[in-house]
């Protein structure tokens, strides 16, 4: 079968098979075949993805075991925090310093990241310096967000949370690259993102965000923890509507 995401690959990139062969140091017919669909040995896939800057999986998802999967996904987590709270402040801060290309955040409210004037500063100059930023919060009209504020004991509080974290978020809304959707979705896991690396707080029933844990993750080749999440995200993103 055709491999359209190596070949549609190539294409964004501007590179030619040819020019990839010659990167690889590979026969430009041995490039044709994996368009064709022959799977290429690991050391290939491996050199192609990081050539292209794509995920190895994303190109070849049957080419790894489940037993490498696991071993690679493994490999994904940095740390684990048993609470949100016990992340140290500036770990949150040099953690959104590192993006260089797109910096994510799915949440209901994240007003311990809207009324912390560095985080919000920091969003502000890397989306001037050309990084894509996508912030995602709940509806506060929407039963979801109700329904949360209910499990957590503080009922519409939840939903006053988020209105004064749009308030907090307006100065980032006038600059280019910054976008805020609101969501109606079951929050099962609030996830923050800097290009390659999560921090992902789960979300236990009866507690607050503050009081469940908190995953570090960083992408590794052969992963599929953080493209899982990320893929996430953008399902939730894609069925958001933009704030008026």
């Amino acid at each position: 079968m055709r491999n359209d995401r190596l070949r549609s690959t190539l294409l964004e990139r501007g590179i030619t098979p040819a020019q990839l062969a010659e990167a690889l140091s590979v026969d430009p017919k041995s490039v044709e075949r994996w368009i064709a669909g022959r799977t290429p040995y690991r050391r290939h896939r491996y050199a192609v993805a990081a050539h292209l800057k794509v995920d190895e999986v994303y190109l070849w998802p049957d080419a790894l075991s489940q037993h490498q999967i696991a071993n690679a996904s493994e490999s994904e987590i940095i740390s684990v925090y048993p609470h949100r709270w016990t992340v140290p402040s500036d770990m949150w801060r040099n953690f959104f310093e590192g993006a260089e290309q797109e910096v994510g955040i799915l949440v209901y409210s994240g007003m311990f990241l809207a009324e912390d004037a560095g985080i919000v500063s920091i969003l502000r100059r890397k989306a001037r310096a050309g990084a894509v930023v996508r912030i995602l919060l709940g509806d506060p009209n929407s039963e979801e967000v109700a329904q949360r504020g209910t499990d957590e004991e503080i009922g519409d509080n939840m939903a006053a949370r988020i209105r004064n974290v749009i308030v907090l978020l307006r100065p980032l809304r006038n600059i280019d690259r910054v976008e805020v959707r609101t969501h109606r979705t079951i929050l099962y896991n609030s996830i923050y993102r800097a290009d390659d690396q999560l921090m992902v707080n789960s979300h236990i029933y009866g507690f607050p965000a503050s009081q469940a844990p908190v995953l570090h993750l960083r992408r590794v080749a052969g992963g599929d923890m953080v493209t899982s999440y990320l893929d996430s995200f953008d399902s939730v993103w894609d069925q958001a509507s933009p704030l008026e």
